[in-house]
């Protein structure tokens, strides 16, 4: 009865151990490529070699098992296996329950159709930026576009067309911006980014930047249903930047805001700044938003 009890609880650590390395895998396969992945993969071995050594001990040493002291070890290789599959099923939780929270930040922070950064966390995220920049005295501006007769788009294309484009646009802004800067939608078709550790000239320049990447590109839309081939763009832009007049968040936003109501109201494809000191709009022609290829 003993030797049976020994095996017995040696073979069902064995099972446990088993079930350990299929959870420890599945984790393994949710995890980013690094050193957090290769000590999974260290521990699935290490597990491994004790399944191994489980066997190995249940077959060397079934028979030799005759006095109830004896089923001590076989215990403890049945409870060392039982903390084995606990800790990686409570490791498995946790990951899966720290990327669903993480997504679900993501999504309360992020823009649902352009994957920026959305307008609540845009106000946030300023009030900080602006109470960083004034508590050690360092330059900030902000800067808002918006995308030039974009109605037109969503009446003759539709508006999936639309939405493919806004998601492009977003995508062109991204790439022309610096790590510690920020965009997000502020509504509709107007996007707002807060450039970081920069001045009035250099966030015109910035802005021209945008500009001009925006007027060279073209935007396919193939991906919307029923809209073929490539439209061109152009956006207007309104800066602002932090000063004595500007030292809050809500009204450099206001600010910006105005300046892009003049870039608007002075012709599209255009930049205005707020502040008189800085330079101004590009005096470049508008130019005819919408051209199907």
């Amino acid at each position: 009865m003993i030797p049976f009890l020994a095996v017995a609880l040696v073979l069902g650590g064995a099972l446990i151990l088993l079930r350990a390395l299929l959870i420890t895998q599945r984790l393994i396969a949710v995890l980013p490529r690094g050193p957090l992945r290769n000590g999974w993969l260290t521990l699935w071995a290490l597990v491994l070699a004790f399944l191994a050594g489980y066997l190995g001990y249940a077959w060397a040493f079934s028979s030799s098992h005759q006095r109830p002291l004896d089923l001590f070890v076989p215990g403890v290789f049945f409870l060392g296996a039982c903390f084995v599959w606990l800790t990686s099923t409570l490791s498995m939780q946790t990951a899966l329950s720290m990327r669903r929270i993480s997504r679900l930040e993501h999504e309360n922070v992020s823009d649902p159709l352009t994957g920026v950064f959305n307008r609540r966390y845009l106000h946030s995220r300023l009030d900080e930026e602006c109470s960083r920049a004034r508590r050690l005295g360092q330059p900030l501006s902000v800067l808002l576009l918006d995308i030039d007769y974009f109605k037109q788009i969503n009446d003759t294309h539709g508006h999936q067309a639309g939405d493919q484009v806004l998601i492009a646009f977003a995508e062109r802004v991204k790439g022309q911006l610096r790590k510690p800067d920020i965009v997000a939608r502020f509504g509709g078709e107007e996007f707002m980014v807060i450039a970081t550790h920069t001045a009035g000239t250099g966030a015109v320049d910035l802005a021209e930047r945008l500009r001009l990447d925006i007027q060279l590109a073209r935007f396919s839309l193939d991906r919307a249903p029923g809209a073929t081939g490539e439209i061109s763009l152009t956006c207007s832009i309104g800066v602002a930047s932090l000063g004595e007049g500007t030292d809050q968040a809500d009204r450099l936003v206001c600010s910006a805001d105005k300046a892009l109501y003049r870039a608007k109201h002075e012709g599209r494809n255009r930049i205005c700044a707020d502040r008189a000191d800085e330079a101004r709009a590009s005096t470049s022609p508008p130019t005819s938003c919408v051209q199907v290829s």
